[in-house]
């Protein structure tokens, strides 16, 4: 097995590179090299055998396979600059951005990687923290065939419990993705519309929360969780499980290539109009659910619950 390397740590990225730290040290094979803008988050998984490398060029040259788990596209594109411009060669090293961007960076990262024999591959991921730390994500998984056959191997029942083939046209794994975002808000919002309604009309939000999971599914159940135990608005000293500026840029990047091709997302609006107001009001400091608290302002309620933290 190749050296692995490892770019980007938040609270999905790090139970992602630890899950594949543990399968490598079960495989005896080499340790994780990882590397992230803030050195001191990968604490936890250096204790897991992975090796910090603070040059992600140096990583990059030391490394056969690249995962790389981070915000937006400004940083993917900053990362593979930096690769494609180091100087060292990256013939047959393959690249796999676990990341939420948009189909266009996908393809400029395809082309530019191409052109220094390198591969792509776009493995974008549904599931949240606890998914992500339980190794139970999804992933869309797009690329050369040659190289996305390599990668499997790492992702299923290491990371992901499923892995959807999207074929050897990584934009089509950001498009799934993207769509897939455009079902995740939408049912955020609805969740966070029957909570409040449940507060208001008295019906309380113990019995709404256990429909919602035995009807519709645990993921609408764990997003209703994310209201009622006040993870939607998490203390300021810790880290929301999806932050909300993330879910927003999410809902952008729909929305653009939606208006491009004529077609309407009204639920995704309202509730893209809803995220941000909830960060308008409270900050960075907010989960992806966020939207709750504006619903529940809309109500007269007060934008935190008694679970929340209180400003």
């Amino acid at each position: 097995m190749p050296q692995i390397g490892w770019y980007g740590l938040g609270s999905m990225g790090l139970a992602m590179a630890s899950n594949l730290q543990r399968h490598l040290a079960t495989k005896k094979a080499l340790s994780l090299l990882y590397s992230n803008r803030t050195m001191s988050r990968g604490a936890p998984l250096q204790a897991l055998g992975g090796i910090p490398e603070t040059n992600f060029s140096k990583l990059v040259s030391n490394c056969g396979i690249i995962f790389t788990m981070v915000s937006n596209d400004s940083v993917l594109q900053s990362l593979l600059s930096q690769a494609t411009s180091s100087g060292h060669s990256l013939k047959d090293k393959i690249f796999v951005d676990c990341s939420t961007v948009h189909p266009e960076t996908v393809s400029t990262a395809v082309s530019d990687l191409k052109a220094k024999s390198a591969s792509y591959v776009a493995a974008p991921v549904f599931g949240g923290n606890p998914i992500a730390v339980d190794g139970k994500l999804v992933f869309a998984i797009g690329g050369p065939r040659h190289a996305t056959e390599v990668v499997k191997p790492l992702i299923q029942d290491v990371m992901g419990r499923r892995v959807i083939d999207c074929g050897e046209d990584a934009t089509k794994s950001s498009l799934l993705k993207i769509a897939g975002n455009i079902v995740t808000v939408n049912m955020m919002e609805a969740v966070g519309e029957a909570q409040v309604f449940a507060e208001k009309t008295g019906l309380g939000t113990g019995p709404m929360e256990e429909l919602i999971g035995e009807a519709f599914g645990p993921v609408a159940g764990g997003y209703s969780k994310r209201l009622t135990t006040g993870a939607y608005a998490p203390s300021l000293d810790s880290r929301p499980g999806f932050g909300v500026s993330l879910a927003i840029k999410d809902a952008r990047h729909a929305m653009a290539m939606a208006e491009e091709r004529g077609v309407q997302l009204p639920c995704l609006e309202l509730a893209r109009a809803n995220m941000e107001a909830a960060r308008e009001y409270g900050g960075e400091c907010l989960d992806s659910s966020a939207m709750y608290g504006t619903l529940r302002q809309k109500a007269g309620l007060e934008f935190w619950n008694e679970k929340s933290r209180k400003g």
